[in-house]
C-alpha cells in the first residue's frame, strides 16, 4: 500500500496565490452570508433555496440539473459547535474529499459536518476564516464534488 502525504495537496488547493491567478473575485477580509451567497450567485448562476419551512433563512446551494446539494449555509447557536456560547454565528456545510476533510478540522474554525455526512463533509464557522479566498476555493471543490 502507497503512502500519501495529502498536507502538499493542502498546500497546492489552498494556495492564494494560485486561486487569485485563476481570475476569480477576491475578498478584502472575513467573508460575510451575502458574500457568500453572492459569489455562488454569480460564479454558478444559482440562487439560494429556502427549502426548511422551520428554519427560512437557511440557505441550499444544489445544482440545476441533478439537484445534489453542494452548500448549505445555516445560522446555528453558537454552542451547537462550541459547546458554549450565547449567540448565533453563520456556518456553511460544504463537500469534501475526506483527507481534505481531516486536514482541515485541525484548523481553527473547521468541524466536522453539523448536517451532513461527517466523512465527507465540513462545517465552516465563516467569521473564524480568514482568508476569504480559502473559503471560495472550498466552495468551488464542493461544486465540483458534487457535479455528477
Amino acid at each position: 500500500m502507497l503512502a500519501f502525504d495529502f498536507s502538499c495537496i493542502y498546500m497546492v488547493f489552498l494556495s492564494k496565490e494560485n486561486y487569485v491567478s485563476m481570475g476569480r473575485k477576491k475578498w478584502d477580509s472575513v467573508a460575510t452570508k451575502q458574500e457568500i451567497i453572492d459569489y455562488i450567485e454569480e460564479t454558478y448562476q444559482l440562487n439560494p433555496e429556502h427549502v426548511f419551512k422551520k428554519f427560512p433563512d437557511y440557505c441550499v446551494f444544489r445544482h440545476r440539473k441533478n439537484k445534489k446539494w453542494f452548500g448549505l449555509l445555516m445560522n446555528i447557536p453558537e454552542e451547537k459547535l462550541y459547546g458554549s456560547g450565547t449567540g448565533a454565528i453563520d456556518i456553511i456545510d460544504l463537500k469534501v474529499e475526506p483527507e481534505l476533510g481531516g486536514l482541515l478540522r485541525g484548523k481553527e474554525g473547521y468541524f466536522q459536518a453539523y448536517h451532513m455526512n461527517k466523512e465527507h463533509w465540513i462545517t465552516v464557522d465563516i467569521r473564524k476564516i480568514k482568508n476569504p479566498d480559502e473559503l471560495m476555493q472550498l466552495i468551488d471543490a464542493s461544486f465540483e464534488l458534487t457535479q455528477k
